[in-house]
């Protein structure tokens, strides 16, 4: 049975991810922009069997909820790639919106990458300004998901969208939901220490694959004031049976499986979270579910919504939630 969830995602997902702000919010440019957009690219690899994936999900659908905190997990897994390269998406080059500025953030061992993130133009103001770090959905980052960071700038804060590694033509190898995790951390660390920013209002936000990876940010570090995944999967079992082109790592192991699904640390979320699906999206509603029900559990403050539309166009008004969820948080 085909989902609208599936719809939104099979072959022409990509696609989809980068231009939907494009189509959301400049019909005008939509047909200008059909030849950036981005588009499936399958990788070719030896771990990325659709057996293995399929047997991962068919074993454990509904993922352990394991003991230990997930950011203690973190520094004692080690993920083992079987095939290293790039990002799996095709990619606009890396030039900056006009109303936004390009700079460079460290991540990796060492701060061997050097790693391109967009962040909104401000003025400095006696009171530091709150911020927040959006994670675009797919795999490369696009002009169209800048267009989608307009509310937020003018409720007042500075946004900053990072790139990952492997991403955009850029150097380290993609891992699908774990070593990104440490970019996205090093990118709020280069945030949270920009002149005129509140580290104390640094909001986390994501779309798709930025929602998982918000997730798993939320858990890795205390520094977020409130979190909002939108449309993430929390199930990495799941997530990669259906796209199991994405699998760089040992798919032979659980564990890797494991500390790529929010799901099985839902204990772990270390602020405020409203986690939001669109309500075509049944797949994810029933996974996000579980992870409220094991994070309410272990004490987590979480609020499930559900926005109108399937998994592009409910993001603008999911966005908006979002912001009225920060101000909840901290005006």
């Amino acid at each position: 049975m085909t989902t609208s969830e599936d719809n939104a995602f099979r072959p022409g997902r990509r696609t989809v991810l980068a231009g939907l702000a494009v189509t959301l919010f400049a019909p005008n440019i939509a047909k200008a922009a059909e030849t950036k957009v981005l588009e499936t690219k399958t990788v070719e690899t030896k771990a990325a069997d659709p057996k293995i994936a399929a047997k991962a999900a068919e074993a454990s659908v509904d993922p352990p909820l394991l003991a230990g905190d997930y950011a203690k997990e973190r520094h004692k897994f080690r993920t083992d790639l079987l095939n290293k390269g790039p990002a799996p998406d095709k990619y606009e080059p890396l030039v900056a919106p006009s109303d936004a500025d390009q700079i460079f953030y460290r991540s990796g061992l060492g701060g061997e990458l050097e790693l391109v993130a967009w962040v909104s133009r401000y003025e400095r103001t006696p009171k530091p300004k709150p911020a927040v770090l959006f994670l675009h959905g797919g795999n490369a980052i696009g002009q169209g998901h800048w267009l989608l960071m307009k509310p937020y700038v003018e409720a007042g804060y500075v946004v900053m969208i990072p790139s990952m590694r492997g991403e955009n033509g850029q150097k380290g190898n993609f891992s699908g939901f774990y070593d990104e995790v440490a970019d996205v951390l090093a990118a709020s660390d280069r945030l949270r220490h920009l002149p005129g920013v509140d580290p104390h209002r640094l909001f986390l936000a994501g779309h798709s694959v930025g929602g998982t990876l918000a997730m798993l940010a939320a858990m890795s570090a205390k520094r977020f004031r409130a979190a909002t995944p939108i449309s993430g999967n929390p199930d990495a079992f799941a997530f990669f049976h259906r796209y199991p082109e994405d699998i760089r790592f040992n798919a032979k192991n659980p564990r890797e499986f494991q500390m790529r699904s929010p799901v099985c640390y839902a204990h772990s979320f270390k602020c405020p979270l409203k986690v939001m699906h669109a309500s075509e999206e049944t797949n994810l509603q029933a996974r996000a579910a579980l992870l409220s029900k094991r994070a309410l559990a272990g004490g987590v403050k979480m609020e499930l919504a559900t926005v109108q539309g399937n998994h592009n166009s409910a993001l603008p008004g999911a966005i908006e939630q979002s912001i009225q969820f920060f101000r909840s948080v901290a005006a």
